[in-house]
């Protein structure tokens, strides 16, 4: 994936009205835009090939399929792991993302969970993995600041 270049004043239009209407049809976001169906059309592609749009997983709530507790495990690895200790996250169903990060720990898992005793499971999975050093586990008590970018547009 390359990255995207910055939003033009049309991008911000249509992404405007992408976060407000997500099923809108090509022929929809053009009416609405004043653009021609065309341009809409080569636009969403290029959203789509340099990852403007992220994947409609994202909009799927965990708890919504079995999992209604969510926490971050904090973890230190050891660095020369660290490709192997991604692609061993990556085997565990439950671990729905894996952030690097610098400073004070090196990896922000978030995981999801059935109950205390499955996120207990699952903490220890990762604990399993070759390279994990040490984890710190935070329950995530309630959304403060849903994801969001329109106000970046």
């Amino acid at each position: 994936m390359k990255h995207p270049a910055a939003a033009d004043r049309t991008d911000r239009s249509l992404l405007r009205h992408l976060i407000r209407d997500p099923g809108a049809t090509i022929v929809a976001l053009a009416e609405r835009t004043g653009l021609a169906r065309n341009t809409v059309r080569a636009r969403l592609s290029r959203y789509d090939e340099d990852g403007t749009l992220r994947s409609f997983e994202r909009r799927i709530d965990p708890a919504a399929l079995g999992y209604p507790m969510s926490a971050f495990i904090l973890t230190r690895v050891t660095q020369r792991k660290l490709d192997s200790v991604g692609a061993a996250l990556a085997t565990i169903p439950e671990v729905v993302e894996v952030l690097g990060l610098s400073g004070i720990t090196d990896l922000m898992i978030r995981v999801v969970a059935r109950d205390a005793d499955d996120l207990y499971r699952i903490a220890g999975r990762i604990l399993d993995v070759d390279g994990v050093k040490r984890t710190t586990t935070g329950l995530i008590m309630r959304e403060m600041v849903p994801h969001r970018v329109q106000q970046l547009l």
